[in-house]
């Protein structure tokens, strides 16, 4: 149970939350047209006369969003209904150029399901889903293209979403951010949106109410359009807030529609909360009812891939890697990938199986890598440095030809180049000295130039070793290997 609570004048109060996930789905056309749903056109480009409205345009179902929508509910352990239907939800709006919108209201596709989340210091939680829903996307208004007008652009008309709906389990921010970021994930393993909630095509509403912990629910508000897992977290705290100071203030919640307003950091109300029957809905007659058999669930099954949570338990249960290595790992699937094709590449230059490379290659990734990366402001699809090259750079490591303070400077010219480490390590002349007949002219000179402190050294005080170490280093400019000065100088030591 969560101990997130909002300190009020009476007491400490519980928040309940609940999301409602937009998640456009992976398709070349629209889901009862045959118009590109590419992101970024020209206004009322990608516009069919179905997605116009005209008269007598007869909507078609796009066969690959069902599957998409299948496969989702699949990876979320959901019920596949192999009977849905489609429904006309009626309102006005100008970038709603039908009147109404095509969705699923009583028979959705997609039935009961579950999010498994994890949580600070270890802790999980499996949040419920209620539903998944096909329906079409409306219009966009643009109110910034003349001080006179608002235009309309229907390019996102008749776009597919899955709605995704929760059960009202979450009870702090934290939970709720974890829970898209998982949804997210899973969403982007399976392919069925890429997630990319800057551009819109991975949005939330959020449901919030608050209660006294014990109490029966609260009134809830829904804050649409929440377009970030920051922003998310951000409405829930604020709304909450808002809403116990209301009560406490001797007012009621009513039941709306708020926006966030990102600049702020803040809700305000757009409308009173409409109820299913204020939509008018009923049956699409255009639209016969959407039926498959099992065996078209099975084989959409069958074509999973290894999702994040068995991922993970791969890597730390055949791997031996950390529990939170794993899950940095496989919360991206580019990542994922990125990581494992580095792995099998490692494994083969050191001529070691995976499970002695591993743990190393873990590290290696998530703090040289994913640091730099992060520094850079770049994700691991915009890495300056391939697979290849990063296994090629840790064999080089990993036999002796560089040093780990070697192996630090190659790599920070394969971030600014892109470059080969063995071409860099030819050209610059970076090859880890371990000659011992260079070693030892050049511990020679360290000792004669030290005179005193050797005798120091040699009357007890064995924690100069240290300094003749960093002396021998420096003089060979850090290309000496410290395995074999360290013999060496014992050696020339005891002599």
């Amino acid at each position: 149970m969560s101990d997130y609570r909002i300190k009020g004048e009476t007491g400490e109060w519980e928040v309940v939350i609940g999301l409602e996930v937009h998640a456009q789905v992976t398709s070349n056309a629209k889901l009862f047209s045959g118009a590109a749903t590419e992101f970024g056109a020209e206004p009322n480009t990608q516009v069919s006369l179905v997605d116009a409205a005209m008269p007598g345009m007869l909507p078609v179902i796009n066969g690959e969003c069902v599957k998409q929508a299948v496969r989702t509910g699949l990876a979320l352990d959901a019920q596949i209904n192999t009977w849905s239907r489609f429904d006309r939800k009626n309102y006005f709006y100008a970038d709603l150029p039908q009147g109404y919108q095509i969705s699923q209201f009583q028979h959705p596709i997609v039935g009961e399901g579950e999010v498994h989340i994890v949580l600070g210091e270890g802790r999980t939680k499996t949040v419920g889903l209620e539903r998944i829903h096909l329906e079409q996307d409306a219009g966009k208004s643009m109110h910034d293209q003349s001080p006179g007008y608002s235009y309309v652009d229907l390019n996102r008309s008749g776009v597919a979403l899955m709605e995704i709906v929760s059960r009202p389990d979450m009870r702090s921010p934290e939970e709720a951010g974890a829970y898209v970021k998982k949804l997210r994930s899973i969403l982007r393993y399976v392919g069925s949106c890429d997630g990319n909630m800057e551009e819109g095509s991975m949005r939330a509403d959020v449901n919030v109410s608050v209660r006294k912990p014990g109490d029966p629910l609260g009134t809830r508000c829904e804050v649409k359009n929440v377009n970030s897992v920051r922003f998310v977290q951000a409405a829930i705290e604020f709304e909450a807030q808002r809403q116990v100071e209301i009560i406490e203030g001797g007012g009621r919640i009513v039941q709306e529609t708020r926006l966030f307003d990102p600049s702020r950091m803040e809700t305000r109300a757009l409308r009173s909360k409409e109820d299913a029957h204020d939509y008018r809905y009923f049956p699409d007659p255009d639209l016969p009812p959407l039926v498959f058999d099992d065996a078209f669930v099975e084989a959409l099954r069958a074509e999973l891939p290894e999702l994040p949570d068995a991922k993970l338990a791969r890597y730390v249960r055949d791997l031996g890697i950390s529990d939170y290595n794993a899950g940095v790992l496989t919360a991206e699937k580019e990542a994922a990938d990125w990581f494992e094709r580095m792995l099998t590449l490692s494994a083969e230059k050191q001529g070691k199986p995976l499970t002695e490379v591993a743990r190393a290659a873990s590290n290696w990734v998530i703090s040289d890598l994913f640091g730099a990366l992060n520094a850079l402001g770049k994700d691991i699809i915009d890495s300056p440095i391939s697979p290849e090259h990063a296994a090629t750079l840790l064999a080089l490591i990993g036999d002796g030809t560089l040093s780990g303070r070697l192996g630090k400077d190659v790599f920070q010219i394969m971030l600014e180049t892109g470059d080969d480490p063995e071409k860099i390590v030819e050209e610059r002349g970076l090859k880890q000295v371990s000659d011992t007949g260079a070693l030892d002219a050049a511990i020679a000179d360290v000792l004669a130039k030290n005179a005193d402190k050797v005798a120091q050294y040699k009357g007890g005080k064995e924690a100069l070793f240290g300094f003749f170490v960093g002396q021998t280093m420096k003089a060979t400019g850090g290309k000496a290997n410290p395995q074999v000065v360290n013999e060496l100088l014992k050696a020339a030591l005891a002599g």
